[in-house]
């Protein structure tokens, strides 16, 4: 759900201390906003399970990454990878992103998106069907309506989870603005054709919207 590019390696004499630091503030974010997510969850979901299992992906070759998934036995799991600790400024950074991928599960993102690409497939390849079209161009067809579809659920889902992060991440204490100041550092996805993430700026704007909606004078 975040994805990056590797920063430029530090001066070897300060990785130590920055990866130590790093870890610490990792541990302090999951220690706070971790029950306030499954909070937010219980009052606005409760018929799903609510507690989230926080996991670190340590393969180098992850890079650097978060995202949101359902384990085999139905518990949601946030999995972030040492990367992405380790390019995460602040401790306002790693809050929010923590809060936007619970609000994957608290939004049913997962399931929904997976519906929607199944119907999109359906809408197209039943338009190609009609026009005539061979099995291979029906099939062809089926995967640019699941694409089609999950570019437009991928980005509404991605401007309600960040609503939500900001609502997770402020009653934890942090500053969700300045968490999401993350994202200028990231490549912008509305470059990018059928990419399921909205531009950055319309990330920033939610997040702005959300603080005012939330009494936060100044924002």
């Amino acid at each position: 759900c975040v994805q990056v590019m590797a920063p430029s390696a530090p001066p070897s004499g300060a990785v130590s201390d920055r990866a130590r630091q790093a870890v610490l503030n990792f541990q302090e974010v999951l220690t706070r906003v971790e029950p306030v997510a499954e909070q937010v969850c219980r009052e606005e979901t409760p018929d799903q399970t609510c507690d989230f299992a926080i996991y670190i992906d340590r393969s180098r070759s992850s890079g650097v990454n978060a995202f949101h998934t359902i384990d085999p036995q139905g518990q949601p799991a946030i999995i972030f990878t040492l990367g992405l600790i380790a390019v995460a400024q602040n401790t306002d950074e790693l809050a929010f992103i923590m809060g936007h991928e619970a609000a994957h599960h608290i939004g049913r993102h997962l399931p929904q998106s997976q519906i929607r690409a199944a119907e999109g497939a359906q809408v197209f390849a039943e338009i190609a069907r009609a026009q005539g079209a061979s099995a291979r161009e029906i099939g062809t067809a089926a995967q640019i309506g699941s694409l089609v579809a999950s570019r437009q659920f991928g980005q509404q889902a991605e401007l309600e989870a960040d609503a939500i992060g900001t609502l997770i991440a402020a009653r934890a204490g942090y500053d969700p603005l300045r968490g999401a100041a993350f994202f200028a550092r990231i490549p912008d996805p509305a470059r990018e054709f059928l990419s399921t993430h909205p531009p950055n700026a319309a990330r920033i704007d939610v997040v702005r919207r959300t603080l005012r909606a939330m009494g936060r004078p100044g924002v």
